[in-house]
């Protein structure tokens, strides 16, 4: 039989010819793969270019500055200058420097006093704001707003607060028989009030961190312990702490990061006075690099703080992840 034949046999028998033909399932699905992979590779080209964008961000924005203030860090290099190439010895100055000792002091006493403030002004708040009302988001609002307000505006009315003749604070000290310091004028209360300054203005956005890790525990969980006869102390320390403590060490970690880089409140209040009283280790990266045009050994300074925050954002980070394995 030829191949002519056979070939007019087949189109003579209907069924013959679909038997011999693909499946339609197989037909559909060559198909779809052929679309499914020109899809694929149209939103992998999409996302490429979407993700240009940022990485072309972090580069020009944070990655070469870092490469750059690297190499700064080795030199003395003074803005108007050219760069003299003198290997660690800004790092070696760093350590027999007096006033960095200070600057670290300060900030070591500023994050002392503002992270546990910081938790527990913020954990607190979120805890009253933890119900369904329309009078506690009336009061989240307001709480969150010294977050968004500049620092010379808070500043300012803080300034106002803790004047020493007529500010509010000691005018309610007054009412009480209590002769109020002169807070940013001394040395010993500077300080302190820097701190309360800066917790008044960050705590709404830990709050509202805090308030939606409360929202997720398990309303099952609480009233079982109520049901077994436990307080509403007990219930906080053991069911409401416990299943809250990853963001409590988002939160203590950004606290951290916080204190150790706080600039503004210091420079706007105080110029870093009196005395060195409130001069923290970035005031004093910013009057070396732009006061004294002394960028090479600031760039050593900024290296040796990220160095510092990163001991103990690690530091907290074990000892958060024993809590949680205990």
């Amino acid at each position: 039989m030829t191949t002519l034949t056979r070939l007019n046999e087949t189109v003579r028998d209907p069924e013959t010819a679909q038997a011999q033909q693909p499946p339609r399932w197989w037909r559909g699905r060559r198909g779809e793969n052929g679309a499914v992979r020109a899809t694929r590779r149209q939103q992998a080209i999409s996302g490429w270019v979407f993700l240009a964008v940022p990485v072309l961000l972090f580069v020009a924005f944070l990655l070469i500055p870092l490469v750059v203030a690297i190499v700064v860090s080795f030199t003395d290099y003074a803005v108007v200058g050219d760069f003299e190439w003198i290997g660690m010895d800004n790092y070696a100055r760093v350590f027999q420097d007096p006033i960095f000792w200070i600057a670290l002091r300060n900030t070591a006493y500023y994050t002392a006093l503002f992270v546990p403030l910081g938790v527990i002004v913020a954990l607190g708040t979120a805890l009253l704001l933890n119900r369904r009302s329309r009078a506690v988001r009336i009061f989240r609002t307001l709480f969150y707003i010294p977050v968004i307000s500049s620092t010379v505006a808070t500043a300012s009315i803080w300034f106002w607060l803790l004047n020493p003749q007529y500010g509010l604070f000691n005018v309610v000290l007054g009412w009480f028989g209590i002769d109020g310091p002169a807070w940013l004028y001394d040395s010993q209360w500077a300080m302190p009030a820097i701190v309360m300054m800066s917790v008044w203005a960050g705590f709404g956005a830990n709050m509202l961190i805090f308030l939606a890790a409360l929202q997720g525990v398990p309303s099952e969980l609480i009233e079982a312990a109520r049901l077994d006869g436990a307080s509403s102390w007990r219930v906080f320390w053991h069911v409401t702490l416990p299943a809250i403590s990853r963001t409590m060490f988002l939160v203590v970690t950004l606290l951290l990061i916080a204190a150790f880089q706080v600039f503004d409140q210091a420079y706007v209040l105080t110029k870093g006075g009196p005395g060195n009283s409130t001069l923290t280790l970035v005031y004093y990266i910013y009057d070396r690099g732009f006061g004294r045009l002394e960028m090479g050994y600031a760039s050593a300074l900024s290296f040796i703080l990220f160095l510092i925050i990163l001991v103990f954002s690690l530091a907290n980070a074990r000892i958060t992840n024993r809590k949680d394995l205990s």
